[in-house]
């Protein structure tokens, strides 16, 4: 079995961009919006615990879950086809 690679990368850019906004809305929600660095920040130029941080990490996190979801695919489209029994 042979995975799509841009459905999965697709996929896992849609699932962690919107994990990491409602994420951030949940947190903002109980502890409010502070705008303070977060770890992800370090990562994330310009995300932080705010309103418009939350759609910066949308589209940071949209492009590193779809790169890692192609390299993913990719990669196991590549040894599922060397390991054939």
């Amino acid at each position: 079995m042979k995975l799509n690679v841009k459905a999965f990368a697709l996929t896992c850019g849609l699932v962690w961009g919107f994990g990491l906004f409602f994420l951030t809305w949940w947190i903002i929600a109980f502890d409010g919006a502070t705008g303070d660095p977060t770890f992800i920040g370090s990562l994330y130029r310009g995300y932080n615990l705010s309103p418009v941080g939350s759609f910066i990490g949308l589209a940071w996190a949209f492009v590193d879950g779809g790169i890692g979801g192609a390299i993913f695919a990719w990669l196991y489209n590549f040894i599922a086809g060397r390991c054939k029994e």
